[in-house]
C-alpha cells in the first residue's frame, strides 16, 4: 500500500521529499535542520526521504565535502531511501531544454538555452505562511541550460522534483525568491507543481543571522566538540517546532509520531548553544556508562591517554563525571589530571590556596594515606576527618588547598571520590611534592 496523504482536491498524494544539499561546502547546522524536517515528515506520513546531491558546479564540488555530507547525515541517524547526483543526470536535462526549444517557450542565445517568461500572477499555499502571491512582471528570462552544457539550479530542480515525484519541496524561506521562478519552468514543462512549505531561517540569539561564534558551522565539527547525535536531533527539532506541553527533551522516534510541518513556525528560530549543551548533558547523564566510555575512548587516544587504561577504572571515573558532562569534551577538561604524570594548578590559585599555613596538614593527611590499608572514598575521608581534628581547623580549610595540589582545579567531585580514582601513589606523591 503505497503512502498517501489528502490533498485539498481529496485526491491521493504519494508522500516523497528531498533534501538537496550542494557539495561546495560541509553539511551545516541549518542544512541539518532542513534534512531533518523533511526525514522527519516522510518517516510521519510513511513516506519517502530522498538524498538528492546537487553537484552541477564541477569546479566547487569537492568530493571531500560529499563524504562529510554523508557521514553527517549519518551520523545524525537521517537514513535516506533513494539517493542521486544531478552530476549524473545532465541528459536528462539537455532533453527537456530541447523539449522547450522545439516547443518555442525556450530560445538559444549562443550556447544557452533561455526560457521565455511571461507575465503572470504566481500564487502558492505555502503549508507554513499561507498564500504567498507572485508578481512575475519583473522576473527577467531564466537560463535553463548554460554555455557550458551544465544546467542551472532552478532548471535541474524542477526537473529533478518532478521525475521524482516529489509531493513536498520543504526548504529554508532563503528559498522563497526562487519559487515563481521554479513554478514557471514546472508550467512550461506541463509538470505537476508540488506543494511548498518554507523553513524560518535559524538566526543567533539577538535575532541576527547565523555566526560561527554563533553556532553556523558544520555538523561534522559538533561531532569534534563531543556533542551526541541524540542532542543535536533533539535541539534541531525545536528550532522551529514542539511536540507541546512545554516538552524540550523529546527522542526521534516519539517526535515523528507527533511531527506536522503545517505546525512549524514562521517566525525565525533562535540558535542558543546553552539550551545546546543543556539537552546534550541530560542525554550523557542518562547515557549507560559502558556506552559513555566506548564514545570518550577515541577523544583519550587521541590525547594519547587510554591505551593501557585498566577498564573497570575507567569506567569509574567516567561514572564520576558524568553528571558534570555537556560534552565529551569536558572529560577531558575535568579528568585530565588522572592521566597526566604532572600538573600544576595556576599561579593564581597556588598563591592563593597553597599557602605555608597549610604544609603541616599536608604533611599529616600524604603520612595518613600511605599508611591507610584500603584507598576507597571512605577510608580517605577517614584520614583526612582525622588530619584535620588533629589540627583543630574546620574541614573547608583543607578541602581546596588538597583539591588544587591533586587536580590543578578549583572544582570538581567529591574530594574523597577524588583520591580513591587518583589512587594512593599519585595521591601521595602530589601532597608530599606541593610545596616543593
Amino acid at each position: 500500500m503505497e503512502p498517501i496523504v489528502e490533498d485539498k482536491g481529496n485526491t491521493p498524494v504519494k508522500i516523497r521529499v528531498r533534501f538537496a544539499p550542494s557539495p561546495t561546502g560541509f553539511l551545516h547546522i541549518g542544512g541539518a535542520r532542513t534534512a531533518l524536517f523533511n526525514w522527519m515528515y516522510a518517516r510521519a506520513q510513511g513516506g519517502i526521504f530522498i538524498l538528492r546531491i546537487e553537484d552541477t558546479d564541477a569546479e566547487r564540488s569537492k568530493v571531500e565535502y560529499l563524504d562529510e555530507i554523508l557521514r553527517s547525515m549519518k551520523w545524525l541517524g537521517l537514513n535516506w531511501d533513494e539517493f542521486y547526483k544531478q552530476s549524473e543526470r545532465f541528459d536528462i536535462y539537455r532533453k527537456y531544454a530541447g523539449q522547450l526549444l522545439a516547443e518555442g517557450k525556450a530560445y538559444k542565445d549562443g550556447e544557452a538555452v533561455i526560457l521565455k517568461m511571461l507575465p503572470d500572477q504566481v500564487k502558492i499555499f505555502d503549508l507554513i505562511r499561507g498564500e504567498i502571491q507572485f508578481d512575475t512582471e519583473t522576473i527577467k528570462d531564466q537560463v535553463l541550460m548554460k554555455s557550458d552544457g551544465t544546467p542551472t539550479y532552478s532548471f535541474a530542480c524542477v526537473v529533478d522534483d518532478a521525475l521524482m515525484e516529489v509531493s513536498h519541496v520543504i526548504r529554508g524561506e532563503d528559498h522563497i525568491s526562487n519559487t515563481p521562478k521554479q513554478i514557471m519552468i514546472y508550467q512550461a514543462l506541463g509538470f505537476k507543481i508540488p506543494k511548498f512549505a518554507h523553513l524560518p531561517l535559524i538566526m543567533d540569539e539577538e535575532g541576527g543571522r547565523m555566526s560561527k561564534r554563533a553556532g553556523a558551522v558544520a555538523v561534522s565539527d559538533y561531532q569534534v566538540q563531543g556533542f551526541l547525535p541524540e542532542g543535536i536531533v533533539n535541539y534541531l527539532m525545536l528550532l522551529g517546532w514542539s511536540p507541546g506541553n512545554n516538552q524540550e527533551k523529546v527522542n526521534l522516534d516519539a517526535a515523528v509520531k507527533k511531527f506536522s510541518i503545517k505546525k512549524v513556525n514562521k517566525a525565525g528560530a533562535a540558535f542558543s548553544m546553552d539550551k545546546l549543551k543543556w539537552l546534550n548533558t541530560q542525554y550523557i547523564k542518562e547515557m549507560p556508562v559502558g556506552q559513555l566510555t566506548d564514545l570518550l575512548l577515541p577523544f583519550l587516544k587521541e590525547k594519547g591517554y587510554g591505551d593501557n587504561t585498566d577498564r573497570k577504572w575507567l569506567e569509574e571515573v567516567v561514572k564520576l563525571y558524568q553528571p558534570r558532562m555537556s560534552t565529551l569534551l569536558d572529560f577531558m577538561d575535568w579528568a585530565d589530571y588522572l592521566f597526566e604524570a604532572n600538573i600544576k594548578a595556576t599561579d593564581e590559585d597556588s598563591a592563593k590556596y597553597l599557602t605555608s599555613d597549610k604544609k603541616e596538614g599536608f604533611r599529616l593527611l600524604a603520612e595518613g594515606l600511605a599508611a591507610a590499608p584500603n584507598f576507597d572514598h571512605k577510608a580517605t575521608e577517614e584520614v583526612f576527618r582525622g588530619v584535620v581534628a588533629k589540627l583543630g581547623i574546620p574541614a573547608g580549610d583543607l578541602v581546596h588547598p588538597v583539591r588544587i595540589a591533586l587536580t590543578g582545579k578549583t572544582i570538581g567531585p567529591g574530594l574523597f571520590e577524588t583520591m580513591s580514582v587518583l589512587g594512593k601513589d599519585k595521591t601521595v606523591r602530589r601532597l608530599q611534592e606541593a610545596f616543593g
